[in-house]
C-alpha cells in the first residue's frame, strides 16, 4: 500500500476520544481544545495609546511646533479625565485614551518648555488614530477566539488568558501503551557494553519512542520489553487492551517465525493494514485488541518496525497524524504531511528505489542539502545528524542540483 493510501485508510479508522477534561490554562500547551471559546469581552476593552507620549486633539494641531499645556498625566491602568481644549496629556503605553482626545504624539516628537509652566512643543502634525489602539481591534465580544479542535499553543494561551479564562475544556490524553518486543534487547544499565552477549543490543526504540509520545500529549505505560514468545505477546496485548486507546509496539511485525505481534493480534481481534511502500518503515501495522471485559471499543493497534530509524520515519509520518486526529485535532493541515520546501540537492542518488524514500539530510550554509552517507535504516545517527527528511518518489533518482522536497524534523515534531 502507497503511504497516502495507508494514511488516508489509517485516519478513516480512528475518531477522536469523547472525554472531556477541565484543565489550568497554565497547564494547557499542546492540549486540544473540545470547545468553542466565545469571548464575553472586548479587546482591547477600550482605545488605548501604543507609544508613550501625548494625547492630543488633532483639531489643536495644525502645524509643527504647537505649544501644549500638559493638563494631566495618565498612566496604564488608571483613566484619565475628558480632555480640555488646547492642551495635551501626558500618556504612556497601554494608557486609556482621555475622552476628547484622537491622537497620539510619540515623546519623540516632543520638547518640553522650560519654566514653570508644564507644555510641550509638538514637533509633528498628527494624524486621527496616530498611535492609537482601537477597543475591540484584537478581539470583538461574541467572536469566536479560539475553535474546537485547535491545538493550543502558548500564542493560544496568552489569547485565552486575555479573556479572563483560567481554565480551559480539552480532550482528554490518549492511553498508550508501549512495548517492545525481541530477546536481544537489553535496557541500558543493566548490562555493561563489554558484559554484552554476541547478538544483544540496547533498547534504544523504547526511550525515543516514550519521549515522542510524551510531546504529543499521551499518557504513556511503559511496559518494557515483552519476550519473543507467542504466550507472553498474547498477554502483553490482552493486558495492555483494556485500560488504553492505543497499543504501540516496535519490532516483531515482519514475517519472521520469531515475529509473534502479526499472529497475536489477529487472534485477539483484527489486522488491518500491513506493509507500506516506503522506506524506511515497510513492516507497519495496523488493526484492533478486543478487550475481554467487552467494555466500550476495541483497543487500536500500531505496531512499528524494528529498526531504529524505521520506527522514527514511521512514528513522524503515521502515528503523529493518528494521535493529532484521536486527541481532536480538526485542521486538516496537521493531519497530514507537513508542507514541504523545494531545496537543492548537493548530492547524488543514481539507483532509484521501488518504494518512495525518505532519505536523512541536513542542510548546510550554501542553502542546499547534504545525505547522510549511510542510509540504513539501524544506523540512527543519520536522524541526529540531520535535520529533516527529503521526500523522494519512487522510481526517482536524484542529481546534483536537483530541487527536492525537503521535510524539517522540527516541523515533524511540533
Amino acid at each position: 500500500m502507497s503511504l497516502a493510501d495507508a494514511m488516508t485508510d489509517l485516519l478513516g479508522r480512528v475518531e477522536a476520544l469523547d472525554a472531556i477534561e477541565t484543565v489550568a490554562t497554565f497547564d494547557a500547551d499542546r492540549r486540544v481544545l473540545a470547545q468553542d471559546l466565545v469571548s464575553a469581552l472586548q479587546v482591547p476593552p477600550n482605545d488605548n495609546s501604543s507609544m508613550d507620549g501625548y494625547a492630543v486633539r488633532v483639531a489643536d494641531v495644525t502645524e509643527p511646533g504647537k505649544v501644549l499645556r500638559v493638563s494631566q498625566r495618565i498612566a496604564a491602568g488608571h483613566a484619565g479625565s475628558p480632555l480640555e481644549p488646547g492642551t495635551c496629556a501626558r500618556i504612556f503605553t497601554g494608557a486609556p485614551m482621555p475622552a476628547g482626545a484622537d491622537a497620539v504624539v510619540m515623546q519623540e516628537d516632543t520638547i518640553e518648555v522650560g519654566g514653570d509652566i508644564h507644555a510641550v512643543h509638538i514637533q509633528a502634525v498628527p494624524e486621527a488614530g496616530q498611535w492609537v489602539r482601537r477597543a475591540g481591534e484584537d478581539v470583538t465580544r461574541g467572536a469566536v477566539v479560539l475553535a474546537q479542535g485547535e491545538r493550543l499553543s502558548p500564542a493560544s494561551l496568552g489569547l485565552a488568558a486575555s479573556l479572563g479564562l483560567a481554565h480551559l475544556p480539552v480532550r482528554a490524553r490518549p492511553r498508550v501503551a508501549l512495548f517492545s518486543t525481541g530477546d536481544e534487547l537489553v535496557m541500558p544499565g543493566e548490562v555493561p557494553p563489554e558484559a554484552m552477549k554476541p547478538g544483544a543490543i540496547y533498547n534504544s526504540n523504547r526511550f525515543f519512542l516514550r519521549t515522542l509520545l510524551q510531546r504529543m500529549g499521551c499518557e504513556v505505560s511503559d511496559l518494557g520489553i515483552v519476550p519473543d514468545r507467542r504466550e507472553a505477546t498474547l498477554a502483553a496485548l490482552k493486558s495492555a487492551a483494556e485500560h488504553h486507546d492505543l497499543i504501540l509496539t516496535s519490532g516483531g511485525v515482519s514475517v519472521g517465525e520469531e515475529d509473534h505481534i502479526k499472529p497475536s493480534v489477529q487472534q485477539l481481534g483484527s489486522l488491518d493494514l500491513w506493509q507500506i511502500g516506503m522506506k524506511p518503515g515497510k513492516p507497519f501495522a495496523y488493526g484492533t485488541v478486543r478487550r475481554e471485559s467487552g467494555k466500550g471499543a476495541a483497543c487500536h493497534f500500531i505496531g512499528l518496525p524494528g529498526n531504529p530509524v524505521s520506527s522514527f520515519v514511521t512514528f513522524l509520518l503515521l502515528v503523529r497524524p493518528f494521535l493529532l486526529k484521536l486527541q481532536g485535532v480538526s485542521a486538516a493541515g496537521l493531519l497530514a504531511l507537513p508542507p514541504a520546501t523545494l531545496l537543492p540537492a548537493h548530492f547524488t542518488v543514481a539507483r532509484a528505489d521501488k518504494r518512495r524514500e525518505f532519505l536523512r539530510v541536513r542542510r548546510n550554509a550554501m542553502g542546499g542539502l547534504d545525505l547522510f552517507p549511510n542510509q540504513s535504516s539501524g544506523v540512527l545517527t543519520s536522524a541526529v545528524w540531520g535535520d529533516g527528511l527529503v521526500d523522494n518518489p519512487a522510481g526517482t533518482t536524484i542529481a546534483h542540483g536537483d530541487p527536492v522536497s525537503y521535510i524539517s524534523f522540527a516541523d515533524l515534531l511540533a
